[in-house]
This record gives structure tokens, sequence and C-alpha cells, in this order.
């Protein structure tokens, strides 16, 4: 792939700012200074990295990407009243160009469903829409574990009425927890298995109780690093992509 080809796949502007890049010598593959935008690299070849004005970047032909997100923050393009999760990432991911015509208006990465913005913890994001798609579908029943701490005490028929389901006033099937468990007197670990609006809030108001903090720590066998701070991001290494589909 031509060197400004490669910097335009990966969020770093349009073409000719990519070009422009290169002809001042602000980019440099394998620690060497390129100033030639044509210069063919095998985007093929495993490590493939480079600087682009100082920042160093790896090449990847999608993005997988986990973000450690803190509250106060909107899983939006347009958020309202609270800044959106995609200002925490590089200009880089929120530009990425579409990989087909079909999703010619989607640009950059894209959040794997929707935390509220006081919900913290493990946030996926994808350029992939067959990504997206497959972790979001409720058919897939991929399980996620949300730690929830509560307004008033738990006690037992609280979690047993969560395991069998409560109704919800969207729809009049029971919706089911795939697990519930009282951690402790206010903390609720509890597993679901869809991804219903405002589901861990409405389904632990239905049974009486009311969510004061809610902290999402695992997709699949995937769990969010204890050593990735809140507002920060890293890539997802073929592992975690194993994980997430395990």
């Amino acid at each position: 792939m031509r060197l400004d080809q490669l910097l335009f796949s990966q969020g770093f502007g349009t073409r000719r700012v990519c070009a422009g890049l290169i002809e001042q010598g602000l980019v440099s593959v394998g620690g060497t200074v390129c100033t030639e935008p044509g210069a063919e690299f095998d985007t093929a070849a495993e490590g493939l990295a480079f600087t682009v004005q100082g920042v160093d970047w790896a090449f990847h032909e999608r993005a997988y990407l986990m973000l450690n997100k803190p509250a106060g923050y909107e899983c939006s393009h347009r958020p309202g009243a609270w800044p959106g999760v995609y200002t925490l990432l590089p200009a880089a991911l929120r530009q990425r160009p579409p990989h087909t015509k079909s999703s010619a208006k989607i640009v950059g990465v894209q959040a794997v469903g929707r935390l509220d913005q006081d919900t913290t913890g493990l946030l996926l994001l994808s350029d992939d829409g067959a990504f997206i798609h497959r972790m979001n579908s409720p058919r897939k029943h991929v399980p996620k574990v949300y730690e929830v701490t509560t307004r008033h005490p738990l006690d037992g028929a609280q979690t047993e009425r969560l395991l069998r389901g409560v109704v919800l006033d969207d729809s009049p099937k029971a919706v089911a927890a795939a697990a519930a468990e009282a951690v402790g007197s206010h903390h609720l670990r509890l597993t679901l298995t869809e991804g219903k609006y405002h589901q861990v809030k409405r389904m632990v108001a239905a049974v009486g109780n009311r969510v004061e903090a809610l902290h999402r720590a695992r997709i699949g066998r995937l769990a969010l690093p204890a050593d990735l701070p809140a507002g920060q991001w890293r890539w997802l290494t073929d592992d975690d992509l194993q994980a997430l589909v395990a």
C-alpha cells in the first residue's frame, strides 16, 4: 500500500493532507523518515508501525478497542449535556474512513452498545460493522457482567426475582438475569445477555431497589484490566477478541 494511502486508512487526514505530512518529512517508518507519498509498504507484515508528527502508531486494518469509560461521558457522537466518549480517543481513531460504500456516512470507530453517562467500565469500540452487529445481537447471548451498588440493602428475595425474571414497562415478556449474586449488603453482581434500554436500572427497580452506581466489569470472558485507568483506551489483542466469542 502507498504510504499516503496507508496514513489515510488509519485516520490521519485526507489523502492530500497525508501526502503533505510525508513530503514535509513528518512521517517515519521503522525509524527512517520517508518523504515519498508513493513509497510502498506491506500492510500484511506483522508489526508494521510508523510515526506521524511524533506520534507512534501501529497499523491496524480494522480497529478493535477497549475503553475504561469514566462517569460523565455519553456514548454519542452528538452528546447533549455531557461530553462524548469519543473525545477520549485520538483524532485518528475518530477520523478513520469507512471501509465500504454502504457505510460511507460512518466515519471513525463506533461504540459497541452504549453505557449511560453515569455508568463506568468496559466499553468496546470498532470500525468493523459486522463485529459491532455480532456483539450487539441478542441472539448471540454474549454475557455482560455488571457491578451494581444499590441504595437499599439486598436480600435473597430480590436476587431470586432477578433470576426468575421481571416484567419491564416496554414488553410483557419477563426478562431474567443470567446470574445474580449479592456480593455485599449493597453490592450486586449481575450478568445479562440482553441489552435493553437502562436494563440494569429498570430490573433492580422492578424488585424494589435502586441503582446508585453501575460499573461494567466484563463482556464474555474479557474483563476490564485492573491496570487500565479510567478514561484510557487500548487496542484489543487476538486473545481479547477470542475471549469475546468463546
